[in-house]
């Protein structure tokens, strides 16, 4: 089968201004773990606002997309002898404005788009306290919500991986007990589609502990022949391929024999 492919392709910096470090800073610690591909994947603008940064600490300004772009294809020609670098991005999906983001997005020479839903109801899904005070059949309305907008996400083409996809229970861990079969009905949607979910790593950053998704998703995925692929998530360079090795191991336990990267927008399978 040839040697493993070591990869990482959710990777924030500086720019997003809640991760430390700059791009070059993660291509260079990625040489130094030894990785065949690393992908630089920062939060995209906000496209849809007039202000360059509505908000300075959650994604780049408009103005810095460009200039982006740029500093990843000059360090993919600069490093192309020591690593492959790939030039992605995670998109916020907002289905009002998912053709603001198209318009943008399809312009530039992308390997991958990694699609995620960090806002739900119009309140972050990371918002601590969003949970309190609901009874159980409003508990099952936000994450019908939260996964119907999942679905729009991997329907509206624009998308290579979806990011994160249960990471509405990173400070609220009980939100994986909430019963309800939208899950399963998403996967089927999301192996339709055919594009890839990231097993992400950063869960174990926040309350819930884990992965994002959680095993029992990923025994769904592997049911409804969802295709996988690996993201850290990392907002420090040290994270950079964190539990690559372990989470390699646990999707062969649960009887996944391949996992997916992409360049140029293609996706190519390797074995785990």
């Amino acid at each position: 089968m040839g040697k493993t492919i070591k990869f990482d392709l959710h990777t924030h910096n500086e720019l997003c201004g809640h991760a430390t470090g700059t791009i070059e800073d993660y291509v260079l610690q990625a040489i130094e773990y030894g990785l065949d591909y690393i992908g630089i994947s920062d939060h995209s603008p906000y496209f849809f606002s007039e202000e360059d940064q509505p908000y300075p600490g959650i994604t780049m300004a408009k103005s810095e997309f460009v200039p982006y772009i740029n500093e990843v294809l000059r360090l993919k020609n600069k490093y192309k002898d020591k690593i492959h670098v790939l030039l992605g991005i995670e998109s916020d999906f907002y289905p009002h404005y998912i053709d603001i983001y198209r318009e943008q997005l399809i312009r530039y020479p992308f390997d991958y788009i990694i699609g995620s839903v960090h806002y739900v109801m119009e309140v972050s899904i990371f918002k601590k306290g969003r949970w309190e005070g609901l009874s159980s059949s409003e508990q099952v309305q936000v994450k019908e919500t939260y996964y119907d907008l999942i679905q729009q996400s991997a329907q509206s083409g624009v998308f290579q991986i979806l990011g994160h996809i249960d990471a509405m229970k990173g400070f609220y861990p009980e939100f994986s007990q909430i019963q309800t079969d939208v899950v399963d009905k998403t996967l089927k949607i999301i192996a339709d589609a055919d594009i890839a979910i990231e097993i992400n790593t950063s869960g174990k950053t926040k309350d819930c502990g884990g992965w994002y998704p959680s095993d029992d998703i990923l025994e769904r995925a592997l049911f409804h022949d969802v295709k996988v692929t690996f993201g850290s998530d990392a907002h420090t360079t040290e994270r950079i391929a964190d539990e690559f090795d372990l989470v390699k191991k646990r999707l062969k336990e649960i009887g996944f024999r391949e996992w997916a990267y992409f360049v140029e927008k293609k996706r190519k399978m390797t074995a785990l």
